[in-house]
């Protein structure tokens, strides 16, 4: 249960209505009653259909640690599994109902559903929020696909491979425990937690669902608005048959603000759109327009999707981050993205809503999402809140052929989910040299670094892209971060007290600050993670030889005084564009968060907000 309801959660077979949407969503009928689907609103808001049906909820389970299950034929076999789980909650997790954190290497799930009638004659596409890490997906028996990369969704058009009547679902996820060429993030490779690494997570962790298209339909659609209102689409048809044409309507509320249609040709349908007096979205005013695609032959709607965007701009100028063409001090938060009963699926909708409210109210403006792409409802209640996001992905740590692949194909399926949320306002592929440990002597390395910036570039030319975050940087980056654990304002502010001033000298911090041969480049300083002052609150329940990365205070007015000196010293560094705060919540032995692993806080939020509220 969380410290306060906020939003009521919808009940399966009910409409749930979304302010920045036209319309409401019409849920189709599942098998199992509403108070058993876990996570039952529509999982990508930024891209849905009217007819939709969710297959979260109870699924039969085996582990498969002799991997025995492909010769065996479990996808096609009668053979019972064991268990069951109750998806999206990974077995680790208590609230999967197995909550065994062993390794398991091999995992199977089964589960049936039942198409309506209204369906007959329609595409059915198969969506996964995310499987961690490889999956193989079956359909009556029949493979349907696969894939690798536990962050990211995917999905499969299953029409051919339908029944009449009940359809057996069965998938198979491999996810090698150990392996640490595998983007893992702070998934531990050990049996128990330990330091900055948190229990792991295996199997599928996000929303699966089912949607009824027409014979045509879209794949998907990139939006690139403009301040001045001009809107540029990129729309990819997955099927595609002569005499298609796109029809999108853009919305403010109820009023039409723009309209228009486009020929598609070559599965593509590329066209700009003009809203007068366009209202830009920023954290003071998260203004959300409402889009309509309709793929049409001549009258008929082929494919109907609803989703939205936002007029931001992102820029630096002297020293300085600027949205909407105006300097914004950065004061953001490092969110882990991890819950006690859940690992790294958030519990519920409210759970997320809860963590944004939250930081806010102690007057942060935006949260780095550590090592992890969050599930998109995080992003979509950003969208909504105002509230700003550094787009991250988890990494492996080390760097060999097979890894910069699979990172890349990853890497590339992340931005492209997250394009067009306004909310997130950088791009940080790379965390402290993590899976590049050797930059100083390995030219790879290095080249791996240079590679993911200019290709984040090219695929979002908007946004700037930070290459390494934290230390051993190269001279490609359009935002210099810096990580420093300082325990005390005054360290801090004689470290960086001359921070910008010619000559440019910037201090290394445990590594070096540069990787030799390579300069500073003139782009704003970020303080991108700082503090980490651990405490434990009264009955909170935490294992022992728990730790905080500067010392764990005995009092919260002994750790409200650390961290007021602290902010002293970044007020007084006027070169420091932005600031994020380690962390948001306690994980597992980790307790420096502002709030406990079960989200009560720690300190009077209003304290906080202050020394936040300060900078400028």
């Amino acid at each position: 249960m969380w410290p306060r309801p906020l939003a009521p959660a919808l009940e399966h077979g009910k409409k749930e209505t979304i302010k920045c949407f036209p319309a409401a969503i019409l849920l189709a009928a599942s098998l199992l009653p509403a108070q058993s689907i876990p996570r039952p609103e529509y999982p990508q808001p930024q891209y849905q259909r009217a007819q939709w049906l969710n297959l979260n909820g109870s699924w039969q389970f085996e582990f498969d640690d002799a991997n025995q299950g492909l010769d065996q034929n479990w996808a096609s076999s009668t053979k019972k599994f064991s268990r069951s789980i109750l998806v999206p909650f990974c077995p680790e997790s208590p609230r999967g109902g197995i909550h065994d954190t062993t390794f398991h290497p091999w995992v199977w799930y089964r589960r049936s559903f039942r198409l309506a009638p209204d369906w007959t004659g329609r595409r059915v596409l198969l969506h996964f929020g995310a499987i961690d890490y490889r999956a193989s997906v079956w359909v009556n028996g029949k493979l349907a696909g696969t894939h690798e990369g536990g962050s990211t969704p995917f999905r499969f058009d299953i029409t051919p491979l339908l029944s009449q009547g009940d359809n057996i679902l069965t998938v198979r996820a491999e996810d090698p425990p150990t392996d640490r060429t595998i983007p893992r993030g702070k998934q531990f490779w050990e049996l128990k937690s330990r330091g900055i690494f948190y229990t792991r997570t295996t199997g599928i962790w996000q929303t699966v669902w089912l949607e009824a298209t027409g014979v045509d339909y879209l794949d998907r659609v990139r939006i690139t608005p403009s301040n001045n209102g001009q809107i540029h689409f990129e729309a990819r048809l997955a099927r595609r048959t002569e005499g298609l044409d796109l029809h999108v309507t853009v919305r403010s509320g109820q009023e039409l603000a723009a309209s228009g249609s486009v020929r598609a040709t070559q599965a593509r349908a590329d066209f700009d759109l003009r809203v007068p007096n366009p209202k830009l979205w920023s954290v003071q005013n998260p203004n959300l327009y409402d889009v309509t695609y309709e793929l049409r032959r001549n009258q008929e709607v082929l494919d109907r999707v609803e989703s939205y965007f936002g007029f931001r701009s992102v820029s630096t100028e002297s020293g300085k981050l600027l949205i909407n063409d105006r300097p914004v001090f950065l004061k953001m938060v490092l969110d882990q993205g991890y819950w006690p009963e859940s690992l790294l699926t958030p519990p519920s909708d409210e759970a997320i809503r809860f963590d944004i409210e939250s930081t806010k109210q102690m007057g942060f403006n935006g949260a780095r999402k550590h090592q992890k792409v969050e599930d998109p409802r995080f992003l979509y209640w950003a969208d909504k809140l105002g509230f700003l996001v550094s787009g991250e992905i988890a990494n492996a740590y080390g760097l060999d052929p097979d890894y910069a692949a699979r990172f890349t194909r990853e890497w590339i399926e992340a931005v492209e989910r997250d394009y067009n949320h306004p909310s997130i306002i950088m791009w940080v592929p790379i965390n402290e040299s993590w899976g590049t440990p050797n930059l100083r002597t390995d030219p790879r390395q290095r080249d791996h670094l240079r590679a993911n910036y200019q290709l984040t570039r090219s695929i979002d030319a908007t946004r700037p892209v930070i290459e390494n975050d934290g230390w051993e940087h190269i001279d490609v980056m359009d935002l210099f971060t810096i990580h420093d654990y300082a325990a005390t304002g005054e360290k801090l502010y004689e470290k960086y007290k001359d921070l910008g001033k010619p000559p440019a000298r910037i201090p290394d911090n445990g590594r070096a600050i540069f990787v030799p041969g390579h300069h500073y480049n003139g782009t704003p300083f970020l303080l991108s993670e700082f503090g980490g002052i651990a405490y434990i609150a009264p009955g909170s329940r935490v294992p022992s030889g728990s730790w905080g990365y500067s010392g764990v205070e005995k009092t919260p007015e002994a750790a409200l005084t650390r961290l007021h000196g602290l902010y002293d010293a970044i007020r007084r560094i006027p070169a420091f564009a932005g600031i994020c705060y380690t962390q948001l919540t306690d994980v597992e032995q980790e307790v420096n968060g502002l709030l406990t692993y079960d989200r009560k806080m720690k300190f009077d939020p209003a304290k906080i907000k202050a020394l936040n509220d300060l900078l400028q």
